[in-house]
């Protein structure tokens, strides 16, 4: 893209607002802290006139100039990694996400990301996030998990996604965020809410933990399937029901903090299947799983939880737009492996 300029004449209502203000107004696709900066590095003039305080206040009939520049070339590099794109058009992207795959470069991670690989693919139609040519990441799926994930193209779309993705649906607005995740035993409930605050463990740094003063996080939960143990028998129940050894639980989130779902599950006593973090205690349980049930998780290598379903509004055009990503072969696998133990689900 090659710079250009915007001009702007300021209308009789608009007298006396703030420059950065007003710069915000008309130049959508550009965050306000973006054109703060231009103001400060003298790229706006006020009838002819450098302004660079970006209280300045305007007068009516004023002329703005605004030099904008071409978004610098993105900091981490392109790389060709293959992606399975769900959706695309001129300002967001959606991304079916494999295992294994970081979603931002990080110290240890400083390529091979989704990061990378979405500016290779996208190229010149990304039009700059904050001033560099970059997709703007607005939520994160951990390296291992699995499923949805979305990324705006330019700053317009990055700041009506971000916004939704504070507010989760909280404002009635049509967002959902569900993952499937696999479960050790089952909840004694059909459905249920854990309303848990998190922050950064004390003692290990890369783990988060349920804190009292952490930031509020709201998991909703209900149970699709139970897997019962044969040799396993509930306490004080007739007629040989089985308990359940694992289950397969559907949660939506109302927050989205860093790893929200394994926290919160290992809370309520059903870390995720495979999860050396949250579930590390749980590993003698699979002696308790049917040998195809064994041999998946061994294999699984990771936590068994994916991003199944995604519900954004359009950030550009307010269309409605619902995705829904199926269970890899990894957990597919799992899921068959589980399914010789299946009991009657909740409510028969």
């Amino acid at each position: 893209m090659d710079p250009r300029q915007e001009t702007i004449h300021i209308a009789p209502e608009e007298s006396g607002a703030r420059l950065d203000r007003v710069l915000a107004a008309h130049v959508a696709e550009l965050s306000r802290t973006r054109l703060k900066a231009l103001i400060e590095a003298g790229a706006v003039a006020v009838d002819g006139r450098t302004i660079r305080d970006p209280g300045h206040r305007v007068n009516s009939g004023a002329a703005i100039v605004v030099d904008i520049p071409p978004p610098a070339p993105a900091k981490p590099e392109a790389e060709p990694i293959p992606l399975k794109i769900v959706y695309e058009d001129d300002d967001i992207i959606v991304i079916d996400k494999p295992k294994g795959l970081v979603v931002h470069p990080a110290a240890g991670h400083a390529g091979g990301t989704l990061v990378n690989a979405l500016i290779a693919h996208c190229g010149d139609s990304l039009s700059g996030i904050g001033g560099e040519r970059r997709p703007g990441i607005v939520h994160r799926l951990d390296k291992d998990t699995t499923g949805l994930i979305v990324a705006a193209k330019n700053d317009r779309a990055h700041r009506a996604l971000a916004a939704q993705f504070a507010g989760h649906g909280r404002d009635g607005g049509a967002f959902e965020r569900s993952y499937l995740a696999f479960v050790w035993g089952a909840p004694d409930r059909p459905r249920g809410t854990i309303d848990q605050p998190i922050d950064r463990h004390q003692g290990a740094r890369d783990r988060m933990a349920i804190r009292e003063g952490g930031r509020e996080a709201v998991t909703h939960w209900h149970v699709l399937e139970r897997y019962g143990a044969m040799d396993k028998i509930r306490p004080g129940k007739a007629g040989g029901n089985r308990e359940a050894v694992a289950s397969l639980l559907a949660c939506r989130l109302e927050t989205g903090r860093t790893h929200q779902i394994r926290v919160h599950l290992a809370a309520i006593g059903h870390p995720l299947l495979g999860d050396q973090v949250y579930g590390a205690g749980f590993r003698t349980k699979a002696a308790l799983l049917p040998p195809p049930a064994q041999a998946a998780l061994e294999a699984l290598g990771r936590q068994a939880l994916h991003a199944h379903i995604l519900t954004i509004q359009h950030p550009i055009s307010g269309k409605i737009l619902r995705f829904r990503s199926e269970l890899p072969v990894d957990l597919v696998r799992l899921h068959n492996g589980l399914a010789a133990m299946q009991t009657a689900p909740d409510g028969q």
